[in-house]
C-alpha cells in the first residue's frame, strides 16, 4: 500500500485527496494553516457577488460526478437550476462537504489518512526510495510520492511600485485580503481587468457604495461574457481540431479559427472555442519555446478574455456601473505606483501613447495567477529549487514538468515520485488550473500513484524526529 503525501489545502488536494482515498492509498494532506481544508483561494467564502464562470451541472470536486454539485447546491437554495453561475463560495461548502464524506467512509473502511494543519517546508529524498517531507513544527512524514497542489502563489508587486506606496497600506496585493478601511476611499484604482478583477470590482462597489472606480490594463477588456443559455456545439468540431493539431504555429492556428467562424456565421464562436478545450493542451506542447513567448506576449489576453468568460450577471453588473459613470476602464501601461495614500499611478495609455497620472485612494493589484516559481519567496518551492529537486519553467509559468506532472529537476531529469498538479504546470500544459482539468488530473494521478510499491509496507508513515538540517 502507498504512502502518498498532498501538499497544498484547495481544490486541486482536496481532489486528489478523495480519489487516492478510493483507492485504497495511505494519504497524507498537508494543507497548511487553511481554516477549512479544499477550499482554497478560488472558492473561499465571499460575495454572494462572485460567481463561477462555469454551469452549476459541470461543476464536480471528482471526475464523473459533476452532477452531485447540482444536486448539493438544490439542497441549499431554492429554484437552482443546472445552467445557473452560482456563487463561488457555494462551491466551496461542496467541497467541504465532499472532504468530510469522503474521510468518513474512510474511517468506516478502516483506510489510513492524516490531515496536517502545518505548512511543509523541506522535501528530502530517501536513500531507499521515496521522501520524507517536514513540517513546520519538526514533524517528517514519509511517502513513496509527493504532490504539490499548491495553487497559484502569493502575489508580488509590480515592478513599478515603490517601497513607499507598499508601507502606505494604500496598496493591496492580495484582492482576497482588504481590510475594512476607516474613512471609505473616494476612488479605488484596480489594476488587472480579467476573472479577479471583475469579482475585486464588484466587492467595491459593494462594500464602499459612493466609491469611484477605475480598472486598467494594459488591452483594457473585461472578460467575454456567457451566453445565458448553454451553445449548441459546433457541428464541425473535429475537423477543426484535427486541422488545429497539423499546425506548427500560433498564427496558423489563428488562421484556422477565424476561418471556421468566417464559414460558419450562424455558429457562435464561443462554442467553437469550448470545443477546443480537450486539445488546448496538445496544441500548447506543439509549440517551441519562441512560439509559446509569441503567444503570451501578442494572444494571451485575448484568449483569456475569451476562454474564460464571466457570468451573465457579473456583466450586467459591470455594464451598469460603467453606463452610471461609476467605472471607468483605461487601456494603458503602469509605469509606477508612488505615494503615501492617495497614490499616484503614473500610467501610459495604449491608444494615444500619451502620459498620465490618476490618482486613487486605494490601488488594489488584481492581475491574476502568478506562477514564476523563480522570484518566489515560497518556503517550500524555494528550496525544492535550491536543492535542485525542482526546475522553473522557461517562461516563468510554473515548474518545468512531464506531462503527466512528474516535475524536472535542475539536472532536466525527471524526479521520480515527485509530482505537481494546477496552476504549477501552466508552462507544460497551459490550461490546468480550472476545476474540469484538475477532477480529471486528480483521477489519473491517483491510478498512477495508489498502486506504486502497494506491496512495500512501510514501518512507519509518520515519524517524530529532529527537523532536517536547514
Amino acid at each position: 500500500m502507498a504512502d502518498i503525501a498532498i501538499i497544498g489545502g484547495g481544490a486541486a488536494g482536496a481532489s486528489l485527496f478523495g480519489e487516492l482515498l478510493r483507492r485504497g492509498a495511505r494519504v497524507h494532506w498537508i494543507t497548511g494553516d487553511r481554516t477549512v481544508a479544499g477550499r482554497g483561494v478560488a472558492y473561499a467564502a465571499g460575495s454572494d457577488r462572485h460567481l463561477l464562470n462555469v454551469r452549476a451541472h459541470a461543476m464536480g470536486l471528482f471526475a464523473g460526478s459533476e452532477g452531485e454539485f447540482l444536486q448539493f447546491a438544490a439542497r441549499q437554495v431554492d429554484g437552482v437550476g443546472g445552467d445557473d453561475f452560482l456563487p463561488r463560495g457555494l462551491f466551496g461548502d461542496f467541497i467541504e462537504a465532499q472532504v468530510r464524506s469522503c474521510a468518513d467512509q474512510a474511517l468506516q473502511q478502516g483506510r489510513q489518512f492524516q490531515i496536517h494543519g502545518e505548512d511543509a517546508v523541506q522535501i528530502e529524498p530517501l536513500c531507499d526510495g521515496g521522501y520524507a517531507v517536514r513540517l513546520a513544527g519538526g514533524v517528517l512524514i514519509k511517502a513513496d510520492a509527493v504532490v504539490l497542489a499548491l495553487g497559484a502563489l502569493a502575489p508580488r508587486p509590480l515592478k513599478a511600485v515603490t517601497r513607499e506606496a507598499l508601507q502606505s497600506g494604500a496598496y493591496v496585493l492580495d484582492p482576497w485580503r482588504i481590510a475594512r478601511r476607516e474613512p471609505a476611499p473616494h476612488r479605488v484604482l484596480v489594476i488587472g481587468t480579467g476573472l479577479t478583477a471583475v469579482d475585486t470590482l464588484l466587492s467595491a462597489a459593494e462594500r464602499w457604495p459612493t466609491a469611484e472606480l477605475v480598472a486598467l490594463s494594459r488591452h483594457g477588456r473585461f472578460p467575454f461574457e456567457h451566453t445565458a443559455l448553454p451553445l449548441a456545439p459546433y457541428a464541425r468540431q473535429s475537423a477543426l481540431n484535427t486541422a488545429l493539431l497539423a499546425c506548427e504555429n500560433p498564427l496558423a492556428m489563428l488562421r484556422h479559427v477565424h476561418a471556421a467562424i468566417e464559414a460558419s456565421p450562424r455558429t457562435d464562436w464561443r462554442s467553437l472555442l469550448d470545443g477546443m478545450r480537450p486539445i488546448n493542451a496538445r496544441l500548447w506542447r506543439r509549440l517551441d519555446a519562441q512560439q509559446r513567448r509569441q503567444f503570451l506576449r501578442h494572444l494571451r489576453w485575448l484568449w483569456e478574455a475569451a476562454r474564460h468568460r464571466v457570468a451573465p450577471a457579473s456583466a450586467r453588473a459591470l455594464d451598469a456601473m460603467l453606463e452610471q459613470g461609476r467605472l471607468q476602464v483605461h487601456a494603458a501601461r503602469v509605469l509606477g505606483v508612488d505615494g503615501h495614500g492617495p497614490l499616484q499611478v503614473s500610467v501610459r495609455h495604449r491608444a494615444t501613447q500619451q502620459l498620465d497620472t490618476l490618482g486613487a485612494d486605494l490601488v488594489i493589484q488584481a492581475t491574476g495567477l502568478d506562477t514564476a516559481v523563480a522570484f518566489t519567496e515560497h518556503t517550500l518551492l524555494s528550496r525544492l529549487l535550491r536543492d535542485g529537486l525542482a526546475t522553473p519553467d522557461p517562461l516563468q509559468l510554473g515548474v518545468a514538468a512531464h506531462p503527466d506532472g512528474q516535475l524536472l529537476n535542475a539536472r532536466g531529469e525527471l524526479q521520480v515520485g515527485l509530482y505537481a498538479i494546477g496552476a504549477l504546470l501552466r508552462g507544460n500544459l497551459w490550461e490546468c488550473s480550472a476545476m474540469a482539468e484538475i477532477r480529471v488530473a486528480a483521477q489519473q494521478l491517483a491510478r498512477r500513484l495508489a498502486g506504486a510499491d502497494a506491496q512495500v509496507p512501510r514501518e512507519s508513515a509518520i515519524t517524530a524526529r529532529p527537523a532536517l538540517a536547514p
